[in-house]
């Protein structure tokens, strides 16, 4: 039948007493509306009289009416109320373009409102993020909006996906109320009580439209995103059960619908939800979920028990390995504490080892001569007390294994074994650089100090220095220091022989060592080297050598020492050794104290630590203490993401441009390679309106740290900046590429350090050589021409 060309004669029947006329009128408005709106739209108040008579037969064929206008007008939202009050004849399945806009609208307008309820009871508090009470000025307003890239490509709201969980953090005003219509179109509705059961209705029919066509990944966007956790629980669960539903001769190892979902789940949790709170809750959830399963993706539960720093999940899940006793568990169980060990903190790893069972066998009864050992018959007397000491030997077996493993000697020694097997430097361009200028050029020696040091790190290859002691001896002051320390970066991991290979330089018992202070300390350093992150057989000799130094130098190198051996343990005992050398208030070796604080307590967040280390910083008068203590303060924030925020604000609103400094560095690390907006937006910021050099060129350079997993979107970024005006804005910007892009051969980036090559300043020279030594590490003539 064909359509009607003109609604005139239609509209009439609109004002006409009989109901039934007035239902032909709108049915057969509604049947060619896409023609005749125009015409329409001047009796809209007509039809919402209809609408809103309540004795009207048809008031949810008004509705669709009017939501078609509406549609037509471009108002949405208003299309949106009515296309809700339309009820069921309002169709989800329909291909059109009114059905999809509208069905966009609600999926965004539920995101809104469900997004902005579950971050309102949170506003209270936030035990998970350390909240740091200082003195800073308070008002930094924009630091509540979080925006990343969403599922859809348009403008988050600012409670959404990954808007803050709690304000705790922000230095923000207690009456401060985020603007509910700042939605993703900017024109978010605010519905009336029937339109909103009516949008949960609509969202739930179309959840359940996508879960009979197995759409699984669509409504686990759309419940992330809206934060529904319960949404997100039940539509794994329905994966599940659809799953089981369905099995009739699947293939043995393939991963069914859920595990997929779940690992789809953990995917965006971890690279696109960047609110940390949030993110722990989904974790979690999966976390149950995946213990729920007959057998679970174990490797999949290891990246969540490593993040939620759960060290008792990850024991028992060794624990179950273990006990299983066939194979493949057991394969598991070393697969996975290797995982842990690549992921986890030596804090972490630590508590892990301590909650494992001694990896004793059980003694047998009677020894070869029939008589019983003691041992044997301690552990029967107390069988019931003990049962963890009487284990099998195969068991006993695995359990030494793990813990070889998770101590990170295993790994450290295959490691070492593969470099010192595949080593291939060539020590004819080291011979051409040292000869290229005289040695007894501090900066120059140090170079090439350097250079032997990277190109032959964990090789325990030293033969460089051992066959130029003669230009080794030209090294004075700290290029003695560095040329010892150098020897840490050659035998890394070659944990055995540390204490022999540097005995000649390490101090001596009661200070009677000859070598020179310099030596000594860039020995400390280099003991902490070989042992950088695995400092269980170190920190006590380490502490010990600390705690007697008296020299300012030695001090350093030992600080530096522990500070690399002690990462990330979170031990209090060498914090506080630390912070008693520090109150000495000696520029030399307070740098290195700061960093070694920060490096101890690296990502812990302690609110205890940092208000130590705050206070002296603003007490001190020392610069280089402030900054080393500027940059531990950064340290200790490293992944924190919002959890740092109080802490950015404050040492950005410092007047010192060494705090400030410090400030952009807890930035890049809080931050570190989230690709975050709103931090790379304060960088931004302050990179050209700050009036220090200093904290200008850190900004830009912290652009590389946020953005090193998105490489390719940083050449285009800097791109402006490296044309500065400002040579430290352009050093910046030639280290933020080289930080970002390294190793990737990026031609993008290449392209814009070659012209900084020329630069006609000196250090922006250098950085662009820096960087470009950077992106070309490990590429030849074949990958990269350049």
């Amino acid at each position: 039948m064909p359509g009607i060309v003109s609604a005139t004669g239609v509209l009439a029947f609109l004002t006409d007493e009989e109901p039934e006329l007035k239902v032909f009128a709108l049915q057969t408005l509604n049947d060619d509306i896409d023609t005749v709106w125009t015409e329409v739209a001047a009796v809209l108040t007509q039809i919402e009289a209809l609408y809103e008579d309540e004795s009207f037969p048809e008031r949810q064929l008004a509705a669709l009416v009017l939501a078609k206008v509406y549609y037509h007008l471009q108002a949405y939202n208003d299309s949106m109320v009515f296309a809700l009050a339309a009820g069921d004849l309002f169709k989800l399945d329909s291909p059109g373009e009114f059905e999809e806009t509208i069905i966009s609208k609600c999926v965004d307008q539920y995101i809104a409102v469900n997004a902005a309820k579950k971050a309102a009871p949170q506003a209270s508090k936030n035990t998970d993020l350390p909240e740091l009470a200082t003195t800073f000025a308070s008002g930094a307003e924009g630091a509540v909006m979080s925006p990343t890239t969403p599922f859809s490509q348009t403008t988050l709201p600012p409670k959404s996906l990954l808007s803050r969980d709690s304000i705790d953090n922000t230095m923000l005003e207690a009456t401060f109320q985020p603007a509910f219509k700042q939605g993703r179109s900017g024109s978010i509705a605010e519905l009336p009580d029937q339109a909103t059961g009516s949008l949960q209705r609509v969202v739930e029919r179309l959840f359940e439209s996508c879960l009979e066509q197995g759409r699984y990944r669509q409504v686990v966007g759309i419940a992330v995103e809206a934060k529904k956790l319960d949404v997100l629980r039940s539509v794994i669960k329905r994966a599940s059960d659809d799953e089981k539903k369905a099995k009739s001769n699947p293939l043995e190892n393939s991963p069914g619908p859920a595990e997929d979902l779940m690992e789809y789940t953990l995917g965006i949790c971890m690279d696109i939800v960047q609110e940390r709170a949030f993110r722990t809750e989904i974790l979690r959830l999966v976390l149950d979920l995946l213990n729920e399963i007959p057998n679970p993706d174990y490797f999949a539960i290891a990246k969540c028990v490593v993040y939620l720093n759960s060290d008792e999940e990850a024991s028992r899940m060794l624990r179950n390995l273990v006990e299983k006793g066939d194979r493949s568990s057991i394969a598991n169980a070393y697969q996975i504490a290797f995982d842990l060990y690549d992921n986890g903190t030596q804090e972490f790893l630590g508590k892990v080892l301590a909650s494992l069972p001694a990896s004793k066998p059980v003694k047998k009864e009677s020894d070869e001569n029939g008589e019983q050992s003691h041992e044997s018959e301690s552990l029967l007397q107390n069988k019931q007390e003990a049962p963890e000491n009487e284990l099998p030997e195969q068991v006993s077996k695995a359990y030494s294994n793990i813990r070889e493993i998770l101590d990170g000697s295993k790994t450290i020694r295959l490691n070492l074994e593969f470099l010192y097997r595949n080593n291939r430097t060539d020590l004819s361009i080291l011979n051409k650089v040292r000869d290229s200028l005289e040695g007894r050029n501090s900066i120059f020696h140090t170079a090439v100090t350097f250079c032997n040091a990277f190109m032959n790190q964990g090789t325990t290859n030293d033969k460089f220095f051992r066959d130029n002691l003669e230009w080794l001896g030209k090294a004075v002051n700290w290029s003695k220091f560095t040329a010892t320390a150098a020897l840490g970066v050659i035998h890394r991991g070659n944990l055995s022989q540390s204490r022999k290979l540097l005995e000649p330089y390490l101090p001596r018992q009661g200070g009677l060592s000859s070598g020179s202070i310099f030596s000594q300390g860039g020995a400390l350093y280099a003991y902490g080297l070989i042992h950088a992150n695995h400092g269980a057989d170190a920190l006590d000799y380490l502490k010990e050598q600390f705690s007697q130094a008296e020299e300012e130098v030695v001090q350093h190198g030992g600080a530096l020492g522990l500070g690399i051996a002690g990462m990330a343990t979170g031990d209090w005992e060498i914090f506080e050794k630390l912070r008693e050398i520090l109150f000495q208030d000696s520029a030399l070796n307070g740098e290195a104290v700061g960093l070694a604080m920060g490096l101890i307590m690296l990502g812990t967040g302690n609110v205890k630590a940092l208000e130590d280390m705050i206070t002296y910083a603003h007490e001190t008068t020392h610069e280089k203490i402030v900054r080393g203590l500027a940059i531990g303060m950064a340290l200790i924030m490293f992944g924190r993401q919002e959890g740092a925020d109080v802490l950015i604000e404050g040492l950005l609103n410092d007047p010192d441009p060494t705090l400030r400094y410090g400030g952009i560095m807890t930035v890049a690390l809080a931050y570190c390679g989230t690709g975050s907006n709103k931090a790379i937006r304060k960088l931004l910021h302050i990179a050209v309106s700050d009036v220090n050099d200093d904290v200008r060129r850190i900004a830009v350079m912290s652009l590389g740290f946020i953005l090193f997993r998105k490489p390719g979107s940083v050449p285009r970024m800097v791109e402006l900046l490296s044309e500065s005006y400002n040579p430290h804005v352009r050093y910046g910007s030639a280290m933020a590429l080289g930080i970002s892009c390294a190793g990737t051969g990026l031609d993008e980036a290449i392209d814009l350090l070659e012209p900084m090559m020329k630069d006609p300043t000196d250090f922006v020279r250098q950085g662009a050589l820096i960087s470009l030594a950077m992106i070309l590490v490990q590429q030849n003539e074949v990958m990269n021409p350049k």
